[in-house]
């Protein structure tokens, strides 16, 4: 036996034909598995189960490379999870997202799809350079490290992953490439610097990103509390594509409550920006602002331009910032001395700063237009401006422009459209946005990220890098202190370079991006992982794209989609893809969540070894204090995080995949607590497959030929039902793994079958074909959610003799097997079922209900108490509870005697 298998090879995925074994059932003490010996343990066990998946995790990877080679005949499926931050170790939440998106991938595979499921590495981000300032450690080092193992922890879990286009964010061959997609949006005229606020330790003298900021705003390093400081800052005008990402989102399926946040986070896109030079005595000033306005079509009719008291020209390093203090009186509107002037309608206007602390939104700069707005009106009467209607009002109650240039004589809507879009085309503003949304703000005074490929010369002012010159490679850094400026900005010799254009001396761009700009385009690179020439072949991209299912977190459902979506509508402008839209189905999963321990009086978190557990209530081992106890978000600090490692090592690959899918729908949050039925149902449900298979087996060694034609009236009926719960457990198992991705209700589904099958009688189990083909679609529905477990049940089922089914490739793995369809017959059944009525287990008759809600409980408990039979035998009767069989056709009334 032992020379058959080194003849086979490991890692074969045709076996069967050239293996003939016994298929003998083994009796005694020691573990084994059949695909090794041939011999069938009876019992599922620990060792068993470790047996098979150390024997199954690399031939299943192995299987998983071999088809995953371009095949275009096939349809494609791109099966997409967010990609993490090499962190160094994997959490739970991770082991969620990647089993569900593996689960689904092989479902996909075997349904014939050629299914891309690739991994990355979103490297680039703060915690690196955390990590130097208290380590001593070299950033891309540190990240290096963190990758090989988390890697070797993604393997270890047995997920397949297509490696072979694994992209790093920050490798150079990826970031080049993020680097010439920003020079795009700057020859665009979308990335634009502006001075923006900045958290600033004066201490440290240096800028904190957010999250090294605490909740009492001090420093995370100095202690020093933080202040608010002006810098120039890099952004993109995201605004530009409000209107289009709104309209867009109408076209795209359910996305679970996400199109909605979407939606808010846009806002109403009833108004645009105008741009206007400012000028100062006559003399432009070399400013240069964008104010707001909700009625374009009436911008003719504007009077004046309001800044807030807040506002960047009053606080930050404008030229105009001594002249509008001067202006200034808090509380009250104050007309200024400087001048703004229209860049689409020429006209001049003064800017005046607003007694109001907020504007709508996160506005902080508005036209103001009297003739449609009465605040407006207000403000220009209060300080003398002449105001100018621009709206007449006709008999019929249409409203036309007036005094408004080449507008002048167009309805209201048509003027809007026709104002905008002008503005457009002059390249001044128009773009339809929300009052709410802002530009990206995506330049950090960081070291680890991508550097923004732009160089300053005092001749020629602000260039991009050429794109024959990318990329910008990060110099390697010295020391990390945490102080100062970032070690960008003191790289003299990185900094320092030579004008493209008039060749004099200019200097780098010290900043770098935002992550979320790396995590923007990924999706893309993935089709073309390794192409040296462009970021991506265009034939590729439109050839996966869009992705089919991209699977991710509740926290990335607003920022992160919307900067994605945001870069696939301007590729698709560039000329660089087919499909606006980068994602079809989104399938957003829950947190899973861990019991936390707190003192009450301090806050403190404690360890499960500082509690005391022995009463009805967890007490504080030491003080015996009561505790607080919730269920958070798994974190170190709050200690109430589970190493995977430690969880697969415990109970198995194939148990901790079920009880992540079972335990809750994807989208809702799952309370980690093996003590609950979560892990004893799956454990329970492998053993009960692992027995049922081990039936089957005996049943077919028993020395009995198989034949349906000894099969009694009563057993060809019994046979029948189980055809029947075939068919509805295959329906609904593709139904969840095509539409709403219930996998715990799969999981469900197949558990029903399962007992269907573990109830069939022994004659049944020999001679039905029903029985055979029922356990064969049992053991392929489990195979991409339990795939070690399914394998080797696949291998003892293939290898009975005298098999009945002759629709499997039973020469090939389970994962190898085409996904089943639901039998014709099944479909063509009478549109009508006969339920039978039982009242406190006694049949007392039948009743007829349609197919479609034969198996829904409530539907049925209301058809049978309509009826002549309800009326007659349970009217006026306390119902205490309606069981509605999930393997017959029978409903079961329990009733107050």
């Amino acid at each position: 036996m032992q020379q058959a298998l080194q003849r086979l090879g490991p890692c074969s995925l045709c076996w069967g034909k050239q293996w003939g074994v016994s298929g003998a059932i083994l009796r005694g003490q020691r573990r084994t598995i059949y695909s090794e010996t041939g011999v069938w343990e009876r019992d599922y066990k620990a060792e068993t189960r470790s047996k098979v998946e150390t024997w199954w995790r690399p031939r299943i990877k192995e299987q998983w490379c071999k088809a995953s080679e371009t095949d275009k005949s096939r349809p494609k499926f791109y099966m997409l999870s967010m990609f993490p931050y090499p962190s160094g170790k994997l959490h739970m939440g991770h082991v969620r997202v990647y089993t569900i998106s593996d689960t689904i991938a092989h479902f996909q595979r075997m349904r014939g799809n050629q299914v891309l499921n690739p991994m990355g590495w979103d490297a680039f981000g703060l915690p690196a350079e955390n990590a130097a300032i208290e380590r001593g450690l070299d950033p891309e080092e540190w990240t290096k490290s963190n990758i090989a193992h988390m890697r070797e922890q993604l393997n270890s879990l047995g997920l397949c992953f297509n490696w072979d286009r694994e992209i790093t964010t920050c490798q150079p061959d990826y970031y080049k490439w993020t680097q010439y997609l920003f020079v795009k949006l700057f020859e665009a005229g979308l990335a634009y610097q502006k001075e923006a606020l900045v958290n600033w330790d004066p201490v440290d003298q240096t800028v904190l990103a957010d999250e090294q900021v605490d909740e009492n705003g001090c420093s995370w390093r100095s202690g020093a509390k933080v202040e608010q400081k002006y810098l120039k800052q890099w952004f993109i005008k995201t605004t530009h594509y409000a209107k289009p990402l709104l309209d867009a989102l109408a076209d795209l399926p359910e996305w679970y409550g996400v199109k909605g946040m979407q939606a808010n986070w846009i806002g109403e896109c009833t108004g645009c920006f105008f741009d206007f030079h400012l000028k100062v005595n006559g003399k432009v000033a070399g400013e240069k602002l964008s104010a707001y306005t909700f009625t374009p079509e009436a911008v003719y009719g504007a009077t004046h331009l309001s800044i807030l008291p807040s506002h960047r020209l009053l606080h930050g390093n404008s030229p105009l910032k001594e002249t509008l203090q001067k202006d200034f009186i808090a509380g009250k509107d104050c007309l200024t001395s400087v001048i703004a002037v229209n860049l689409l309608t020429g006209l001049e206007i003064p800017v005046t700063i607003s007694a109001k602390l907020k504007f709508e939104g996160h506005l902080d700069t508005t036209i103001g237009i009297p003739d449609t707005s009465p605040d407006d009106s207000a403000v220009a009467r209060s300080l003398g401006l002449a105001c100018l209607q621009v709206l007449e009002t006709l008999p019929d109650g249409t409203e036309k422009l007036v005094h408004s240039g080449e507008f002048t004589g167009l309805d209201r809507r048509a003027a809007f459209n026709a104002i905008t879009q002008k503005a457009r085309e002059k390249s001044v503003g128009g773009y339809l946005t929300s009052s709410k949304l802002r530009d990206w703000l995506v330049s950090r005074q960081r070291y680890w990220g991508t550097p923004i490929p732009i160089m300053h010369c005092q001749s020629c002012g602000t260039l991009p890098v050429p794109t024959e010159d990318l990329p910008v490679l990060l110099p390697k850094a010295g020391s990390f202190t945490g102080k100062g400026a970032s070690p960008l900005a003191v790289a003299s010799h990185w900094f320092t370079c030579t004008c493209p254009q008039c060749r004099g001396p200019a200097r780098r761009e010290t900043d770098t991006m935002d992550t979320f700009v790396d995590s923007a385009w990924y999706y893309f690179r993935y089709t073309d992982p390794h192409n040296a020439q462009r970021p991506f072949d265009r034939v590729l991209a439109d050839h996966w794209m869009p992705v089919d299912l991209y699977i991710g977190g509740k926290e990335h459902a607003v920022m992160h989609l919307y900067y994605a979506r945001f870069f696939s509508h301007f590729c698709k402008d560039q000329n660089l893809v087919k499909h606006r839209e980068p994602f079809h189905k989104l399938l957003v999963q829950g947190l899973i969540k861990g019991q936390t321990f707190r003192l009450a009086e301090s806050g403190q978190f404690l360890k499960r070894e500082e509690i005391d557990f022995s009463g009805t209530e967890p007490v504080h081992a030491d003080s015996k204090k009561a505790l607080q106890v919730t269920w958070e978000k798994m974190s170190k600090s709050k200690h109430n995080g589970i190493d995977p490692e430690e969880v697969v090592k415990q109970y198995g690959i194939d148990t901790v995949r079920l009880y992540i899918l079972y335990a809750a729908p994807p989208e809702q949050d799952i309370l980690w607590d093996v003590k609950t039925d979560a892990i004893p149902g799956v454990l329970r449900w492998q053993s009960r497959l692992w027995t049922l298979m081990t039936k089957f087996i005996d049943a077919r060694n028993s020395g009995i030929l198989p034949s349906p034609d000894l099969l009694s009236k009563k057993e060809k009926t019994e046979a029948k039902k189980i055809w029947d719960n075939k068919n509805y457990a295959l329906s609904q198992v593709t139904n969840h793994f095509t539409e709403d991705f219930l996998l715990n209700a799969a999981i469900s589904r197949l558990m029903g079958l399962t007992n269907t099958l573990s109830q069939a009688s022994q004659r049944v189990v020999l001679h039905s074909p029903e029985f055979e083909e029922a356990l064969a679609t049992l053991c392929v529905m489990a195979a991409p959610m339990a795939p070690h477990l399914a394998s080797e049940l696949w291998r003892g089922l293939s290898q009975v003799q005298n098999k009945q089914a002759s629709c499997w490739q039973w020469d090939c793995d389970v994962l190898l097997q085409p996904w089943p369809s639901v039998d014709p017959e099944y479909l063509q059944q009478p549109d009508t079922v006969e339920v039978t009525v039982r009242i406190n287990n006694k049949a007392c008759g039948s009743v007829s209900v349609p197919q479609q809600v034969a198996r829904n409980a409530e539907e049925v408990r209301e058809l049978v108490l309509r009826s002549e039979l309800g009326t007659t035998h349970l009217h006026n009767r306390t119902i205490k509870k309606a069981i509605l069989s999930p393997r017959t056709a029978l409903i079961n009334f329990l009733v107050e005697e």
